[in-house]
């Protein structure tokens, strides 16, 4: 509950009226110091822990036989360095690729932090009646100034100290990847714990709440789609991958270490598996091409991940088929998201699924871009997706989809009406 919506309950019948909410203490904190403190606390909880899981990591593998300390916590910076796209210089080569999995950890963080932050300080600045009259407000802005700055301090401290002679990561990407994040979701976790996000939203057209719905609905479920993708391949072939693992020569804690690390780089292999889906596919090195029509491999890395790729040569008969999936998944979608927004008018439902289709496609095609990357000198330089391709095919794709979902969830609703009876009023 923020400062400025309305009380819902009361602490008990003797208080003769509730308190205030906008001059609760609760809600008028220090703003500079509160949101200042925020983006360091959401940057350094992150730092620490991927610090505190290389310092494991370290002792695990090697029992402390090799190196020092600040070698493992290095490590565990730079891991988290990498996820916010800085990339590293390894003896000349370039690995550019962004660990996904600890990028999506470092987000959720950023909307928890930012989010606690904004409801500690909603009761700043005019209330609601005062904002929709027209009243300027300053809170957010000046909270997303100061909630940016100190997670971009935080950034280029841990980019200052984890360089060395040897891996030296890129402090400016790192830091326009911090501002990206906070922009992304730090503002808007702002804006919905002060309970602006609900003013500025009564402001909106009434067509735009369902079509963002509808959207989040169809990435969901796409999301969905592709991890089960992933990892049924996975299973048709976990011998490979656990033929992988014995090849490395590893211990049982080895092992455990590698296989665990996988999951940073779970995201990165489920979006390459929504390019497979798309069509366009993608590449494991270069002159290589994986799409449900052709597959073309050579040499690859030991990683048990890649025992999920198909296998080079003549593919399925059915796996061409492939690519209905994405526009059947998103006509489901947006047919569950209009099952809770009917609409009964053919051209209202045409534009809001069309458009939420559009949207989810946009968010797609940009998402895989980040997908990829050079993880290795020579061919293992071109690891990705063909993000341009996925983009051209997302938006017809997904934007069919929900075109054709939206009319037959209208066709439904409008069957399932029962005719007014003429006697009531």
């Amino acid at each position: 509950m923020t400062a400025l919506l309305p009380s819902q309950t009361t602490r008990g019948a003797w208080r003769s009226a509730p308190r205030d909410p906008a001059h609760d203490p609760r809600h008028r904190r220090p703003l500079v110091l509160l949101a200042t403190l925020g983006g360091i606390v959401a940057a350094g909880s992150t730092l620490v822990v991927c610090m505190a899981v290389g310092m494991v990591g370290w002792f695990l593998t090697d029992a402390g036989t090799h190196g020092q300390p600040r070698d493992g916590l290095r490590a565990g910076a730079l891991g988290w360095l990498a996820a916010h796209g800085s990339g590293l210089q390894v003896q000349g080569v370039l690995i550019s690729a962004v660990p996904l999995g600890i990028t999506l950890v470092c987000a959720l963080t950023t909307w928890r932090v930012a989010h606690k932050v904004g409801d500690s300080v909603s009761g700043h600045g005019p209330d609601a009646d005062r904002i929709l009259d027209g009243e300027r407000d300053w809170t957010v802005p000046t909270a997303a100034a100061l909630f940016t700055a100190g997670y971009v301090v935080v950034t280029v401290l841990a980019a200052s100290l984890a360089s060395t002679p040897g891996p030296r990561p890129s402090t400016a990407a790192a830091v326009v990847w911090s501002l990206g994040l906070v922009l992304l979701f730090g503002v808007p976790a702002l804006a919905v714990g002060s309970g602006r996000a609900a003013i500025w939203a009564n402001r909106l057209p009434a067509g735009v709440p369902p079509v963002l719905a509808a959207a989040w609905s169809v990435l969901r479920t796409y999301a969905s789609v592709c991890l089960g993708t992933l990892l049924a391949a996975l299973a048709l072939d976990l011998g490979t991958g656990l033929n992988v693992l014995s090849q490395l020569g590893l211990d049982a804690k080895g092992s455990g270490l590698y296989a665990a690390s996988a999951l940073l780089v779970l995201p990165n292999a489920t979006l390459f598996a929504g390019a497979y889906l798309l069509g366009p596919g993608f590449a494991v090195g270069a002159g290589t091409l994986v799409t449900p029509t052709a597959v073309t491999l050579g040499p690859l890395p030991l990683h048990p991940l890649l025992a999920a790729l198909p296998g080079t040569g003549p593919v399925p008969v059915w796996a061409p088929f492939l690519i209905a999936v994405p526009p059947l998944l998103a006509a489901v979608a947006v047919a569950r998201a209009q099952r809770r927004r009917p609409v009964l008018r053919w051209d209202e439902a045409a534009i809001r699924g069309c458009a939420a289709g559009l949207l989810a496609g946009l968010v797609v095609g940009l998402v895989t871009a980040l997908a990829g990357g050079s993880v290795g000198p020579g061919r293992m330089q071109v690891v990705a997706p063909f993000a341009r391709d996925v983009l051209v095919h997302a938006l017809p794709a997904l934007g069919l989809g929900g075109l054709v979902g939206a009319l037959a969830m209208t066709w439904w609703q409008r069957r399932s009406l029962e005719p007014a009876d003429p006697t009531e009023p």
